[in-house]
């Protein structure tokens, strides 16, 4: 395998070579490198190329395991951080051009353990400003774009990340995702995600000056997003590592007890009012065929009302934000961002005083319901969207478009306030009138059960096969 074409192995693949010293870190990294310079300046994926460091990093690398120093398990896997999360001596934007220059102290624990497992950043990802859009542009890095083409979002927050994996700029991309941050990127490029259950990754960033709300502490979570459901196997593990920065942490490790089989599913077309596709459709079929197909007991049966609790917990968010994050917005935030948060609060009217409180302590609520409902279902099987992926710029086009991109997705935020984890994963490619479309299906697990998430994203994966190889041939044949 030439240099040239070690950037096109996941991570499983690639770490099968690099600690065994067929592949050096060096070649890892540089290679990828090479993808990043030719396909990032048309997407503007990453915006901090960190190339001199992650050459250094790997050729480190590359020494001590030759001097006798045994490889992590992701041993010059190269990643990308997003630029929302600490990375020593690096600005922690979070797309807001007032914090341009807010250098991080120290490595927050996700950007820790992954160097601790022997993996390489090789730059910084966009998000949208005070990462709280499903779509990715801002003033001070400026739009990313989709690889499948500029017709389409390449989703929010973490829509860098998304972007940069699926196009082949590093095998693993991180993010986060406080109501679809890891899962609204995965679905609009087509990647593989698992959006952990509340305190699997620990979480924080040294350069905050205060501590975050409680509902961003209880809805938020650390993730990876990735070309396929085994390079989260082997990387999640290393990310759920513990630290003791992160009080609420749960130590944990990635495999749980293995369950009687066969494994039930629960499987729900249900979009509570909203239009289905057909597309959609379709691919929840293929799906639930390819569960089906792989051993699982799948039922269409409906869960728990997860329009109550989506909806209930991301007004609580909203009174949350409105209190502690509406001054900053309007102080250091873009005219377009404030027109988005004003649309926000007439989709999701904020909960306050009491009844903000009484709705937080609802939650019990909603997970006691969900948990109960996971004894006899351990996955579900949900939408994700019940439409195709949105265009760039759909949310800024008044109550209609925020509504179709964050109203409609109430099976995404819902896992949030509930903090089930809940995988998504491309099950389709849709030919639309502008062109090929992934689209993505949810699979909601037992707490702390994020394997069992990946294990049936797998399934479906086998059966679709990776949607990255379409992908690729399409960018190849616009070059």
């Amino acid at each position: 395998m030439t240099r040239h074409d070690i950037w096109r192995l996941s991570a499983t693949e690639l770490t099968a070579l690099t600690r065994t010293g067929e592949i050096s870190a060096e070649a890892a990294v540089q290679s990828s490198l090479d993808r990043m310079k030719a396909s990032n300046p048309s997407l503007n994926a990453v915006v901090e190329d960190l190339s001199s460091e992650a050459l250094e990093r790997a050729r480190g690398l590359d020494k001590a395991r030759a001097a006798g120093a045994a490889p992590g398990p992701l041993q010059g896997v190269p990643v990308t951080i997003k630029v929302n999360v600490d990375q020593t001596g690096h600005a922690t934007t979070n797309g807001v051009t007032a914090l341009k220059d807010l250098i991080a102290p120290a490595d927050a624990p996700v950007v820790e353990n992954l160097h601790k497992a022997g993996a390489v950043v090789i730059g910084r990802t966009n998000t949208p400003e005070f990462s709280f859009r499903a779509d990715t542009d801002n003033p001070l890095h400026g739009r990313t774009h989709n690889p499948w083409g500029k017709h389409i979002s390449p989703g929010g927050s973490s829509g860098g990340a998304g972007a940069a994996v699926m196009a082949g700029i590093g095998a693993l991309g991180h993010g986060n995702d406080i109501g679809g941050s890891l899962r609204f990127p995965a679905a609009a490029n087509g990647a593989v995600t698992v959006k952990p259950g509340l305190g699997r990754v620990p979480a924080w960033n040294p350069s905050q000056k205060a501590e975050r709300g409680m509902l961003a502490q209880s809805m938020s979570v650390q993730g990876l997003i990735t070309r396929s459901a085994a390079d989260l196997h082997l990387a999640m593990p290393a990310m759920i590592a513990p630290d003791p920065r992160d009080p609420f942490h749960v130590p944990l490790p990635w495999r749980g007890e293995d369950l009687e089989e066969p494994i039930k599913v629960a499987f729900t077309r249900n979009t509570h009012g909203y239009d289905l596709h057909p597309e959609v459709e379709a691919a929840l079929l293929t799906a639930r065929d390819a569960l089906s197909d792989a051993g699982y007991v799948v039922e269409e049966v409906e869960p728990p009302n997860v329009f109550d609790a989506g909806r209930t917990g991301y007004r609580a968010l909203m009174g949350e934000v409105y209190a502690m994050m509406k001054q900053d917005v309007d102080a250091a935030g873009s005219q377009t961002v404030r027109d988005i948060f004003e649309v926000y609060f007439q989709e999701f009217p904020p909960f306050a005083g009491t009844e903000l409180l009484q709705m937080m302590a609802k939650r019990s609520h909603y997970a006691r319901e969900w948990s109960l409902f996971l004894e006899d279902y351990p996955l579900v099987l949900t939408p994700f969207l019940p439409q195709p992926f949105f265009k760039p710029d759909r949310d800024t086009e008044g109550a209609e478009g925020v509504h179709e991109v964050l109203g409609c997705a109430v099976y995404s935020y819902a896992m949030n306030f509930i903090g089930l984890p809940a995988a998504c994963v491309p099950s389709h490619l849709a030919q639309l009138e502008k062109g090929p479309q992934p689209i993505n299906v949810q699979i909601v697990s037992r707490r702390w059960r994020e394997d069992l998430a990946v294990d049936a994203a797998a399934a479906i994966e086998t059966r679709v096969g990776p949607m990255h190889q379409a992908l690729w041939e399409l960018m190849e044949a616009r070059d």
